[in-house]
């Protein structure tokens, strides 16, 4: 059985040779139509990995509640009919009603008037928390440890610097150890962290912050040593970040989260909460419907592709007639002549494959370097482009080949 179909290939592969200019314009379809479904599929499944760090680092068990500042403040004098703002009570109000909640830290911020060393970029903001704000965020440390509970307790002038705030302030050299001057006020810094993915944007200003460029500072310090020039338009706190106990459902707890400060809000719209869990199902969802969409657009190019074969096997078809005459006259059955051509069919669309899936990789390369996106070539993608472009390669030699197996034997002879 194996031998047929060995002879049939070999003939396909003479009759591919001899109209090389026409089976490589043919080829060429496919290799761009598996090229692009790998190149596609690469740029989705890099966007997915970096969702999945981003979201990783995020916490997928944390809840963010961010204060929304006022515009101005007539606004202001508005909500204040209704609603103290977000404040220390809310947060105690958080702990002491919500069992499934393992850590807490309020925060306050501020864009410090002075600062000495002079940065070299723009002035790092100041971020006040508490000593589980590291470990809720999961925070990464280059040099020395975040501040513990006892440097809050205690107001401690100490400072943990972001990798941009430190490279501005002090270069590349060591900071472990050294001072920094904040409106007045030496701290020291007992902690570097390294570099954190970029999380979802802050509401205290239109601007995203730079979450690299930030000098943490324990928060009773903050309140004690430091006074935030725009606090008129301000709550007291900037936010409220939680961390759920495990096997907890985050999503619910942030209802539950919510419908306490809307209790003790009266309502009023001056807080949001973000729920990581929740923002990565709603990732997913985009990226998945992305994903399609960049598939079926490559895809149109295997159709392309398609139509490219299923038109030189039928131009073949047509040239060869009298030759399948001769072939049927000396005993060929239907079956031989149509394997024939599905053969050769095949041969375009698998040689177009293999081609397809080394521009694909180059593909995937290129957009990585040029766009300096993440590109992630998975197997399944490639296995999967290369079985679609056999599978067109059938299906569009099929109805070729079927037409050269009903040709009359004499009528094929008498053709010039």
């Amino acid at each position: 059985m194996i031998i047929p179909f060995l002879s049939d290939f070999a003939q396909a592969l003479d009759n591919l040779r001899a109209q090389k200019t026409r089976t490589l314009l043919t080829t060429s379809g496919i290799v761009f139509g598996v090229g692009s479904v790998i190149g596609m599929m690469a740029i989705g499944a890099g966007a997915r990995a970096e969702t999945l760090q981003f979201i990783e680092r995020l916490g997928v068990r944390n809840i963010m509640v961010d204060s929304v500042p006022a515009s101005s403040s007539q606004e202001m004098q508005q909500r204040r009919q209704s609603s103290p703002g977000l404040t220390h009570r809310d947060a105690r109000i958080l702990h002491t009603n919500i069992d499934a909640i393992k850590a807490m830290s309020v925060r306050k911020t501020m864009r410090p008037a002075a600062l000495l060393p002079k940065p070299s970029q723009s002035p790092p903001e100041i971020y006040g928390v508490e000593a589980s704000y590291g470990q809720i965020h999961s925070l990464r440390l280059a040099e020395g440890a975040f501040f513990d509970s006892r440097a809050d307790q205690t107001s401690a002038a100490v400072a943990v610097l972001g990798e941009a705030a430190k490279v501005s302030l002090f270069g590349y050299e060591r900071a472990l150890g050294k001072f920094v001057k904040v409106d007045g006020t030496w701290l020291e810094v007992v902690g570097v962290l390294e570099e954190q993915i970029a999380q979802s944007p802050r509401r205290e200003s239109s601007a995203t912050p730079d979450v690299n460029n930030v000098i943490y500072i324990p928060i009773n310090t903050f309140e004690y040593r430091f006074q935030d020039p725009g606090g008129g338009l301000k709550d007291e706190l900037a936010g409220v970040d939680l961390q759920v106990a495990a096997g907890e459902d985050s999503i619910e707890v942030a209802k539950v989260v919510t419908a306490v400060l809307d209790s003790t809000h009266r309502g009023t719209a001056d807080f949001t909460v973000t729920i990581p869990a929740d923002l990565l199902a709603q990732q997913q969802r985009t990226q998945a419907i992305f994903t399609y969409v960049m598939v079926a657009i490559a895809a149109i190019s295997l159709l392309v592709g398609g139509i490219g074969i299923m038109n030189i096997v039928l131009a073949t078809v047509l040239e060869r007639t009298r030759e399948i005459g001769v072939r049927r006259s000396v005993g060929a059955r239907r079956l031989d002549i149509a394997r024939q051509f599905v053969s050769e069919a095949v041969l375009i669309s698998a040689g177009g494959g293999l081609l397809g899936i080394g521009f694909g990789f180059v593909l995937a390369w290129a957009i990585a370097r040029t766009a300096e996106w993440n590109t992630i070539v998975s197997t399944m993608s490639v296995v999967m482009a290369f079985g679609v472009s056999v599978t067109v390669g059938v299906l569009f030699g099929v109805y070729p080949a079927l037409k050269a197996a009903r040709i009359d034997p004499i009528d094929a002879l008498r053709y010039e």
